[in-house]
C-alpha cells in the first residue's frame, strides 16, 4: 500500500497555478497600457503641433494682350431681335392649337386653325355668282354675233335699196346696245373674280402660320377662345396665338452712361457674363451704338452682338458686360499667345528683409516659397515667379509660421 504522504505530494496546487495566470494577465495589460499610453501621447503631441491655417487656390487668369484690360463695365439684358406674338388677320373663333411652348417651328408651319365654315359658305356663294357672270357674259356674245349677222344683211339689203335706212339703223342700235350688256357682263365677272379671291384669302387666313423660323416662347389661346388682329371685347378677346423668338437674332442690348458713351466703339471686343451663368465668359462684339440718348436715364443704348451662339442663351437673362480696350500699335492682339497672369490673394504674400514669399501646403507641410509680385487688382495680385496654378497657398495661419511646419487646413476658398 502506498504512504499517504507520497499521494499528497502528488496533487496539483490550483492555487499557485491561478496566482501565476494573474500575474500574466497583469503583466501585458500593463504593457498594452503604456504603449497605448505612448501612441496617444505622439499622437497629441503630433496634433498639437499642427497649425490651424485657411488657404487659397493659385489661379491663373487668360488674358489677350492689351485687349484684355477693360475700359467700361454695364449690365443689360438678352434681346431678340427677331420676336413676333403671331396673331391672326380676322377676327374668328379658335378651333385647334398646334403649338406649344418650347417647340421649334418653322417659316410656314401650321400654328392654329380658326373657325372658317362662315368663311367657306360665302366662298361658295360669289363663285356661284361668279359662274352665272360668266354665263350671262357667254350669252350676251352669242346675241351678238346674232344681231351682227343682222346688221350686215340690213347693211346689203339697204345697199341694194331694198329696205329703208331706218331698218338699218334699228340693226345697228341693236348690236350696240348688245357691245354694251357684253361689256358690263364682262366687269361682273372681273368683280365675281375679285370677290372670290377676297374669300380664299379670308379663308386662307383663317390658317394662322408661322412667319419665320423660331422657337414657341408662349402660348397666348386655346381653343374656343376669340382672336382678333386688334383689342376688341375687352379680356375676352385674345390678340395672340403665340410667341415665336427667332434664337439666331440673340442680341445683348446695355444702358451706358452718356459720360462714358465715348469708350465704345463699334466693333470693340466685349466679355460678357450671364447672371445665371457666373463662371461662363461669352466673347462679343460692339454691333452698334444707338443714336440717341434717354434725357429721363441720361443712357445711351448700346447693342452687342455674340461671335458664338449657345442653347443656354435665352431671351430676357440678365447679363453684365466689360467693354476691353482696344490693342494700340504694337501690342498684342487677341491672336497672340500671352502668358496667362497668376493670382493669388493679397493676404498670401508675406515680406521679410524686402523679400516676398508665401507659404504653400504640401502634403499637409507648410513649403516657404519666394516669390516675384506684380501688379495688384483687387483683393488679388499677381505673382511672376515662383507658383504654378493649382497650388494652394495660405492666406490665413499663425505668424510664426516656418518652413516645413506641420499645418491642417481649417477651410479652403
Amino acid at each position: 500500500m502506498a504512504d499517504l504522504n507520497d499521494l499528497a505530494a502528488l496533487r496539483l496546487d490550483r492555487r499557485a497555478r491561478t496566482s501565476r495566470s494573474s500575474g500574466r494577465v497583469w503583466t501585458v495589460a500593463i504593457a498594452l497600457a503604456i504603449i497605448a499610453a505612448a501612441t496617444g501621447g505622439w499622437w497629441w503631441s503630433t496634433r498639437a503641433q499642427a497649425a490651424t491655417v485657411h488657404t487659397a487656390s493659385v489661379v491663373a487668369q487668360s488674358e489677350g494682350g492689351a485687349e484684355g484690360q477693360t475700359v467700361l463695365n454695364a449690365s443689360g439684358y438678352v434681346t431678340a431681335r427677331r420676336r413676333a406674338t403671331v396673331s391672326s388677320k380676322i377676327t374668328g373663333k379658335v378651333i385647334e392649337v398646334l403649338v406649344e411652348e418650347g417647340m421649334r417651328v418653322r417659316a410656314g408651319q401650321v400654328l392654329a386653325r380658326l373657325d372658317d365654315s362662315m368663311t367657306r359658305a360665302t366662298l361658295a356663294l360669289v363663285e356661284a355668282q361668279l359662274a352665272a357672270s360668266r354665263t350671262d357674259l357667254a350669252e350676251n356674245r352669242v346675241r351678238l354675233a346674232e344681231a351682227q349677222l343682222r346688221l350686215d344683211r340690213q347693211k346689203r339689203l339697204a345697199a341694194e335699196g331694198i329696205t329703208p335706212q331706218s331698218d338699218l339703223d334699228t340693226a345697228q342700235a341693236e348690236v350696240d346696245a348688245i357691245r354694251a350688256r357684253g361689256a358690263a357682263a364682262e366687269q361682273n365677272v372681273v368683280v365675281a373674280e375679285r370677290q372670290v379671291s377676297v374669300r380664299r384669302t379670308e379663308l386662307a387666313d383663317s390658317v394662322i402660320r408661322a412667319p419665320f423660323d423660331g422657337v414657341a416662347i408662349t402660348k397666348d389661346a386655346q381653343p374656343g377662345e376669340m382672336i382678333s388682329p386688334v383689342s376688341a371685347g375687352g379680356g375676352f378677346t385674345r390678340t395672340g396665338i403665340c410667341t415665336i423668338v427667332d434664337m439666331s437674332s440673340l442680341e445683348i442690348e446695355v444702358d451706358v452712361n452718356e459720360a462714358y458713351i465715348q469708350r465704345v466703339t463699334p466693333g470693340q471686343r466685349v466679355t460678357a457674363v450671364l447672371d445665371a451663368y457666373p463662371d461662363w465668359s461669352i466673347p462679343a462684339r460692339v454691333i452698334t451704338t444707338v443714336p440717341a440718348a434717354d434725357r429721363q436715364k441720361a443712357t445711351v443704348l448700346v447693342r452687342i452682338d455674340f461671335e458664338k451662339l449657345d442653347p443656354r442663351l435665352l431671351p430676357d437673362m440678365g447679363v453684365k458686360v466689360s467693354f476691353l480696350r482696344e490693342p494700340a500699335a504694337g501690342e498684342a492682339t487677341a491672336g497672340e499667345a500671352v502668358r496667362p497672369k497668376v493670382m493669388v490673394p493679397k493676404k498670401a504674400v508675406r515680406s521679410t528683409d524686402g523679400t516676398d514669399f508665401v507659404f504653400v501646403v504640401r502634403e499637409g507641410l507648410a513649403e516657404r516659397r519666394a516669390v516675384r509680385v506684380g501688379s495688384a487688382s483687387g483683393d488679388q495680385v499677381e505673382v511672376l515667379s515662383g507658383l504654378t496654378a493649382g497650388e494652394r497657398v495660405v492666406v490665413e495661419g499663425p505668424a510664426d509660421l516656418s518652413d516645413g511646419a506641420r499645418v491642417e487646413e481649417a477651410s479652403r476658398s
